[in-house]
This record gives C-alpha cells, sequence and structure tokens, in this order.
C-alpha cells in the first residue's frame, strides 16, 4: 500500500511537503492534480516570514484606556503580551458584554475561507465557541452571491444545492453544441473551493469540448474571461448590461415563436406575466434586440442570431457569480433563469443552465457530493443575523431599520467584533467607511497568522497556526479525495491553533468541559471522521476505519457510475419531483417577491431604468467601469506577501488592465503607476496595457492588502491597489442586499510623485507596554 505522509491541504490545491530542520523548503502539487495553481508556492517563505503573528497583541491605547480609546485602531502601535493577559482580557470583556448588553452585542459572523481542513475551520470554531456562551449576532449568506443566494430559493431552489447538482463536465463534452458563458469562465476562479481542491479539471473539460465541437460565446467586457478556449467568440458588452442582453434574447424568442411553449406550460409559473413585460404591454416599452443594444452595446441584428442560434443548438447557459456583485445583480440571475427555461433545455444532457460553471472547482466535477467530516458548531440561541455584506452599516447604524427579502429589520447594538477566519478589510466595500464603523464597538479581537489589516485594526490579536502546524483531514463536497493532513512544521512563535484559544477561554469562562466534550484535538479528528462514515455509506462511500485511513494518508472515492444532469428528476416527472418554490415549478412570475412591494424587483426579470439613469450619471464625472476579479495569484488577499503574488505587481503595486485608447488619452504607458480615484477615495496601482478589455473599462484584481499612506489622515490614499477602497457599500436590492463591488465608476491619472514605500506586508510598531 502507497502512504502519504507528507501532504497538505489548500483551498487551491493539495501540495507535498518538503522541510529541513524543521523549516519548510519546498511545495510540489500533487501527481494526481491535472492543472495545478501555482499559489502553493507561496507558503515557502511566508508561514515564517516577517510578516508571521508570533506573539499575543494588544493595541497600546486599549492596553492603556481599555475600549475608551477604539478609535485608535489602526493608528497606535501593539504590545506583545503574555497568553495569559490576552485571554484574561477577553474573558473579561466577554463577560463584561454578555451581561451589560446582551449575546447580541456580540458579532462573530466572521467570514470563511480561513482554512481547507475540516476540524481547524476558524468559523466553525469560533460558532460553535458563542453558540455555548449564548450566542451571538450572525451573518448570512456570501460576498460572493448574496444576491443570488436570496433570489433562487423563490424562483427554483437553494444555490449550495444547485451547485452540487450541476450537470457533469462529461455530459457537457458528449452533448453540448453551444456554451454561452455570461461573464465567462475563468480558469483563475476554478482555482479554488470551499475546502480541498485535488484535481483542477476545467482546463481539461473545456479542452475536450473545444474538441468535440462545441462553440463558446464569452459574454463579458474582458476577453481573457474565457481564456480556456481558444477560439472562443467574444462578444463584450458594456458592464452591467447582462440583464438587459437577457430580456431582450428571450423577446426574439416570443417575437420568433422559437420558445418551448410545451416546457413552459408544464414546468413553470407566471409566463405571462413576463411576457406582458417583454412585450412592452406593463410600460409601453418593447425590450427587443433595439432597445438592448443601446443598453449593451451589443449590434440588435447579432441579439436576434444569438437567440435564435441558442434555440436551435443544444445550448448550456452559464452565469458567473460576479454578475450578481452588482445592483440590480439579482434580476440577472433571474433572467437567466427566465431565457433557459423558454429554450426548454433544463434537465437535458449538455443543455440547461448552469449558477457556477468556474466560479470555483466544484461545479460540474466529475464526482460524488460527499463532503466529508464536520466540525458540530451546534445551534445559535441568539436569533440576530445580519447580510454579510451590510457590516459596515450595522456597526454605524445600531437600532436603524433596513428591509431585506421581504422582511423588515433592525441592525444590532454591537459591542465587540470577534473574528476568526476571513478578512474585512479584503472582503467589505468602501474600506474608508470601514474604516469609520470598525472604529465603532467596544472591543475588537482578532484571530490571525499574519499582520494584516484587519490585525492592525484590532485591540487584540491573538497568533493562529497555519495548516502545516496542526493536524487536521482535507475533504470538500465534489473534490473526491479525503486527505488526512499531518503536521508538516512546528508552531512558529507562540501561534496556536483556533481550538486551543477558544478552549482556553472557554475554561476561564466555565464551560471548557462541554465546548471540549473531553477531548483534545486529536481526538476530535478521529470524532468527525467516525462520525462522518454514515453520510459517506449514503453516498456509496465506504470509509476504512480511522487507523487505517491515517496510516494511509489518502483516500479517492470511485466515481458515479452515470453523469449527472441538473434537474433530469424535475424534468422528467414536475409532479413526482417538484422544485422547493411555492408552485414546485420554475417560477418566471413570483407572487411572494411582487408582494414585498419593492420597486426594484416587482416579481418577474426587470430592468430597472432609476438604477440604470443613475449609473449613467455617475459615469459623466467617474468615465471608467471599474470591475474587481478574483485574483490568479492568490485566493481573496490569502498570501498576497507570497512569491507567486508579488511577481505580478507592476513598481510595487496591484496591475490595472487599461486598453490603449484610454491610456492614450490620458498619456498612461505600460508600467507606470497611476492613481485610481473616485468620491470614495483613491488608491496607487501599476498599468498593464491590453487590448483584451473593453475601451472604458478597468479591472484589477481583489486582494492586495489595504496599505493607507497615513492611518491617522481620514480617506487616506490606498498605497498599494486594494480596489475595495473605491467600490459602493450599497445593497444589490432590498431583496438580496448583497455587495456592489461590479457598479463601479472611477478615473485615473498618472501619478507624478515620488512613489510612497508599500509597508502592507511589515508588522505594526511594537512597544513595551
Amino acid at each position: 500500500m502507497t502512504t502519504h505522509h507528507n501532504l497538505a491541504v489548500m483551498h487551491w490545491g493539495t501540495y507535498r511537503v518538503s522541510t529541513s530542520e524543521g523549516a519548510l523548503t519546498g511545495i510540489d502539487p500533487v501527481e494526481w492534480d491535472r492543472n495545478p495553481s501555482a499559489i502553493g508556492q507561496s507558503l515557502v517563505g511566508t508561514v515564517d516570514g516577517p510578516s508571521r503573528i508570533r506573539r499575543p497583541a494588544v493595541r497600546l491605547g486599549y492596553l492603556q484606556q481599555g475600549r475608551d480609546a477604539r478609535h485608535g485602531r489602526g493608528k497606535e502601535p501593539f504590545v506583545e503580551v503574555s497568553w495569559e493577559t490576552a485571554l484574561a482580557l477577553v474573558a473579561d470583556e466577554l463577560t463584561r458584554v454578555k451581561q451589560t448588553h446582551g449575546n447580541q452585542a456580540f458579532y462573530a459572523g466572521s467570514y470563511g475561507w480561513s482554512s481547507a481542513g475540516r476540524f481547524h475551520h476558524a468559523q466553525s470554531q469560533l460558532h460553535r465557541f458563542f453558540n455555548q456562551l449564548g450566542g451571538y449576532t450572525d451573518s448570512t449568506n456570501t460576498y460572493s452571491l448574496a444576491a443570488a443566494e436570496r433570489l433562487l430559493p423563490h424562483i427554483i431552489g437553494e444555490l449550495d444545492v444547485l451547485q452540487k447538482q450541476h450537470t457533469h463536465w462529461s455530459s457537457l463534452a458528449e452533448h453540448c453544441e453551444l456554451f454561452v458563458a455570461f461573464g465567462g469562465l475563468p480558469l483563475r476562479n476554478s482555482q479554488v473551493n470551499g475546502g480541498a481542491a485535488n484535481d483542477h479539471s476545467l482546463k481539461h473539460w473545456l479542452g475536450e469540448m473545444q474538441r468535440n465541437g462545441t462553440h463558446f460565446i464569452n459574454v463579458s467586457p474582458v476577453k481573457n474571461d474565457l481564456s480556456g478556449v481558444t477560439n472562443a467568440e467574444w462578444l463584450s458588452l458594456q458592464p452591467g448590461s447582462d440583464t438587459a442582453l437577457l430580456l431582450a434574447l428571450s423577446y426574439v424568442l416570443i417575437d420568433e415563436s422559437l420558445y418551448d411553449a410545451g416546457f413552459i406550460a408544464s414546468h413553470t409559473v407566471g409566463f405571462a406575466q413576463y411576457r406582458d413585460y417583454l412585450m412592452g404591454d406593463k410600460d409601453g416599452k418593447a425590450k427587443d434586440p433595439t432597445w438592448a443594444a443601446q443598453i449593451t452595446g451589443i449590434d440588435a441584428h447579432k441579439i436576434r442570431e444569438m437567440a435564435r442560434m441558442m434555440a436551435a443548438k443544444r445550448t448550456m447557459i452559464n452565469i458567473a457569480w460576479s454578475l450578481q456583485r452588482a445592483f440590480q445583480g439579482e434580476q440577472t440571475f433571474w433572467a437567466t433563469v427566465a431565457l433557459a427555461s423558454m429554450i426548454g433545455q433544463i434537465g437535458t444532457p449538455g443543455g440547461g443552465l448552469g449558477f457556477a460553471y468556474a466560479s470555483t472547482n466544484l461545479a460540474g466535477s466529475v464526482r460524488r457530493t460527499f463532503s466529508g467530516p464536520r466540525f458540530p458548531a451546534g445551534t445559535n440561541p441568539v436569533q440576530s443575523v445580519i447580510p454579510v455584506a451590510r457590516l459596515s452599516d450595522m456597526l454605524l447604524n445600531p437600532g436603524g431599520a433596513y428591509q431585506f427579502d421581504g422582511k423588515e429589520c433592525t441592525y444590532p447594538d454591537i459591542r465587540m467584533v470577534y473574528w476568526a477566519g476571513g478578512n474585512a478589510f479584503h472582503h467589505h466595500q468602501d474600506l474608508n467607511r470601514l474604516v469609520e464603523a470598525w472604529r465603532q464597538p467596544d472591543t475588537v479581537v482578532v484571530h490571525e497568522q499574519y499582520w494584516t489589516a484587519q490585525a492592525k485594526f484590532a485591540d487584540i490579536v491573538f497568533p493562529v497556526t497555519t495548516s502545516l502546524e496542526r493536524n487536521d483531514i482535507g475533504s470538500s463536497s465534489n473534490d473526491g479525495y479525503m486527505i488526512a493532513m499531518r503536521q508538516q512544521i512546528a508552531e512558529q512563535g507562540e501561534a496556536r491553533s483556533d481550538y486551543a484559544i477558544f478552549n482556553a477561554l472557554a475554561e476561564k469562562l466555565g464551560f471548557g468541559d462541554s465546548f471540549s466534550e473531553g477531548r483534545d484535538a486529536e481526538a476530535w479528528i478521529r470524532f468527525i471522521y467516525d462520525a462522518s462514515r454514515p453520510r459517506a455509506l449514503a453516498d456509496g462511500i465506504e470509509l476504512p476505519a480511522f487507523d487505517d485511513f491515517w496510516a494511509q494518508g489518502m483516500l479517492e472515492y470511485e466515481r458515479p457510475d452515470q453523469p449527472q444532469i441538473l434537474l433530469q428528476a424535475f424534468r422528467d416527472n414536475p409532479e413526482q419531483a417538484p422544485l422547493p418554490t411555492p408552485s414546485g415549478k420554475i417560477e418566471l412570475f413570483s407572487q411572494t417577491v411582487a408582494d414585498f412591494g419593492y420597486d426594484e424587483c416587482p416579481g418577474h426579470p426587470f430592468w430597472y431604468e432609476p438604477e440604470a439613469q443613475l449609473q449613467r450619471e455617475t459615469a459623466t464625472r467617474w468615465p471608467l467601469h471599474l470591475l474587481s476579479s478574483q485574483p490568479r495569484t492568490r485566493l481573496h488577499s490569502q498570501y498576497d506577501h507570497g512569491s507567486v503574488s508579488l511577481k505580478t505587481k507592476i513598481q510595487d503595486r496591484e496591475p490595472l488592465w487599461l486598453h490603449p485608447e484610454d491610456a492614450a488619452v490620458r498619456n498612461i504607458h505600460e508600467g507606470s503607476v497611476v492613481r485610481v480615484f473616485n468620491s470614495r477615495g483613491a488608491i496607487l496601482a501599476g498599468v498593464h496595457l491590453s487590448e483584451d478589455i473593453r475601451p472604458g473599462v478597468v479591472q484589477m484584481s481583489t486582494g492586495a492588502w489595504y496599505d493607507p499612506q497615513d492611518p491617522h489622515q481620514p480617506d487616506s490614499l490606498d498605497k498599494h491597489g486594494n480596489p475595495n477602497v473605491l467600490t459602493e457599500d450599497r445593497g444589490s436590492s432590498r431583496l438580496g442586499q448583497g455587495c456592489s463591488a461590479q457598479s463601479c465608476w472611477v478615473e485615473i491619472e498618472s501619478w507624478d510623485e515620488p512613489l510612497p514605500a508599500v509597508t502592507a506586508f511589515q508588522p505594526p510598531a511594537f512597544v513595551q507596554g
């Protein structure tokens, strides 16, 4: 039996680890990964590098004045303290807030992506701790796709469930004739997964489909959003106009009697209301190709031609997550569902629709859906919850009212933010506004591995271990593998696992026994593995005994016998396999949503002209549409300080893609540094000129560590290039309240002053307490 004892699982891949004298010296992708990600190389030189947090640290002002010094966050030096001192400070503050303000005054929503391991999953550890403390204010949905997550249950089903049921790539390779990719199929996005990412298969399957004659259409302002297909047709449209194009395509299907009337009658409800809207019966404005051409920049004849092609061929329509991260983002997904329904190929091999192909290394994988072990977080006794993208609104407006998915809600009064996993100073919009909001609570506690901006803006910082410094299990749904993640290097400095930290706090607060259940970390790993065996068996997987698994080091599950087809059972018999919607069918018109009374969401796919007009007015002052994409050199902001990410920087700044025409009128050249700005702030970026981006559009990756030039100065210039300094912090709509990062307008100009040094990766100043 071959054993594997040097494997490390990351969100972007599984790697073989090499060490020398206890230090990490090499990271090599496993042999079964067909297109391994380079991101893993960034671990070498960083896990023991200068950005590492090595000891507990407390901000000087907090140590001297407590919560009265909260406005010093991000400005003041830190004092390194003992674990006993840091734990006592946090335990005392947890007790005070609970007794004085109640458990809903804790915000422990945090965010995911901190660890690919199933036990040392920071968010689960955090939630288990606070559930046993008595509860906390939580967050719901994700920055990635909150608008879609809220919409789709009303009209077709839960997005998380649908993603795991997507039609397998093998079926697409055999049957799909036309693949229309709204937002493209970016290879960079498919590097990562919520758990493990063992076999990166997207590039392979795109090649198979291309060889089998599938025609690809990339509907995106950026050509390389479908770089994995050499001959893809590029339809460059104005950002934010996808809904208009989708409406016009549906109009053509009705106008030319190309839609599948039988499928519409048997599998959908609300067609008459939607048809009347498209034809202009409601507002006197037909949503025809001529109307859409003025909005999208796509020729009206091309729109008609495209609709005819989609109706005539076995067609898969896919929409990228990024398109709903915009004002009215819900409508783009709704219009996609409606168009696919009218074509009538949902539930067929090679046809239908997809919500996540290439958004992670998950949808379409020819693997079983079994997700692996789970650490039990328990149940939150507190019902207080906010949409995840409304973080600043909550902190700035305690007691404020807002509307969300048909409900009237009120923001809680948060007195303590406790963050373990994720990085708000990466994910959130309008970082200058977040800085102001972040200084409102009494206390901010952060678990971190590196001195990110979020750590620098905290009061108390606990140093935590990386995946290389602890045992764990790597596993993820639709991945096909389970990995024994053995500890490869010693804990750096005084770092402890999240579990060890929460266990110590629970002991101080009197519930250590219930938190640990008498198990140390190794016993928990064995326990959650054994608990997963019945679930695995239900999915046709017989897991060996834990000791055998741990000795072997790696398991690969057998692939499914038959290719999976999304919603095939529903197509075959909608009465016996209904959808989890009010009607049991696809809702082209939703009475539930209509009854919410939102002008921007009237109950069917919709183009909201007041928002479109606002965007046009904004563009008269800020003429360049900024798109912020998932980076190819890191996951979100993780390992931005690593070698892979650093190699792509331009004069130490994050690259900005710019069309040569836009550069010429501004006298900007390849490799120069520019100031990118709007009314919310300004950043520096390095320029890359390319004709593969639509004129009038610029693109930057998210994840450059926020690096204000003068933290004492409000709205300070970000020296490094974090686009979320510029993005607007406004909900996608009252329905989804998702982030709207892609609805952003800027101007750029040459930076002719001496370049300030990038200090994002340096630790803060330290002083003696």
